[in-house]
């Protein structure tokens, strides 16, 4: 059966080694069973996204020989498909409004001396989950910014079954979406988080083997859950290693002794990324 998979970098920095492995794992699975590979730019944080990491982006996948359908996805030209699935999900009544601020949400958890943690630090600990709809219409007209959560619980009672999916290399799983809270979903700066520009995306451009690496594996248990609320195909996944440094921490776009666009101008070929890549990390 032949696959579409993806890509998706953010244009915010120097694609580094990790990318470069990222980017081939994706094509080479693709390419065993001529399937389709696809770029999608995650440009959606419009404070960091710079027209120069784009181009340089390209460049550099195309020196490693990558070649992808065209046009290339850029999240920033669909605002409007976020927009609907908030609104898909605002009609479940599972989403609220949040107007904490991180220093309050700090403060409040310190308060509480011990917080349930999860795959992304300490769970947000509920200040505004049980706020009347009067006391949230009166604070948005007072022009208090807030963000958009997920009342995860909510959400959980509405699916009422059981959340699977299928990692190629770690086999079945059983989604447990409580481990990250109630997430945020959108902001007034950005219109839609991670989790659910992914979703959305992956869904619209027919993506059927999610690769990516193993520390976003946990993420995919929210991501079944948003899935299921939205009514969205499931694909499979395949989460693979990550590249690291020599301290043994997970490379990073300010590491810039291993960005590609320093190795190409150090001499390096295409064959020496690869092979390169190629030893256990």
């Amino acid at each position: 059966m032949s696959i579409t998979t993806r890509f998706a970098p953010s244009p915010t920095g120097w694609l580094h080694l990790g990318h470069a492995y990222a980017a081939l794992f994706a094509a080479e699975r693709a390419n065993e069973k001529g399937g389709r590979f696809l770029i999608r730019l995650e440009d959606i944080d419009g404070t960091r996204a710079r027209p120069e990491y784009e181009t340089a982006l390209f460049e550099d996948l195309a020196w490693l020989g990558l070649t992808w359908e065209q046009p290339v996805r850029r999240q920033s030209d669909h605002t409007e498909d976020y927009r609907e699935a908030l609104k898909q999900l605002e009609n479940l009544g599972v989403l609220y409004p949040c107007f904490c601020t991180r220093r309050e949400i700090q403060d409040e958890i310190a308060r509480a001396g011990q917080a349930p943690h999860g795959p992304d630090g300490a769970l947000y600990p509920g200040t505004c989950r049980s706020r009347s709809t009067t006391e949230q219409a009166d604070l948005i007209a007072q022009g208090h910014p807030y963000a958009l959560r997920l009342d995860v619980e909510k959400a959980m009672a509405l699916v009422q079954t059981e959340l699977r999916w299928e990692d190629l290399t770690r086999g079945p799983q059983i989604a447990t979406p409580a481990i990250f809270g109630d997430v945020v979903l959108a902001r007034k700066d950005t219109p839609a988080s991670y989790h659910l520009a992914v979703v959305v995306d992956d869904a619209l451009q027919g993506i059927t083997l999610v690769t990516r690496g193993e520390d976003l594996l946990e993420a995919t248990h929210l991501h079944r859950l948003l899935q299921e609320l939205l009514h969205l195909p499931v694909p499979q996944w395949q989460h693979h290693r990550l590249i690291l440094d020599e301290n043994g921490k997970r490379l990073a776009k300010r590491d810039d002794a291993r960005s590609l666009r320093t190795l190409r101008e150090a001499g390096w070929q295409p064959d020496d990324v690869k092979t390169s890549l190629a030893r256990p990390a």
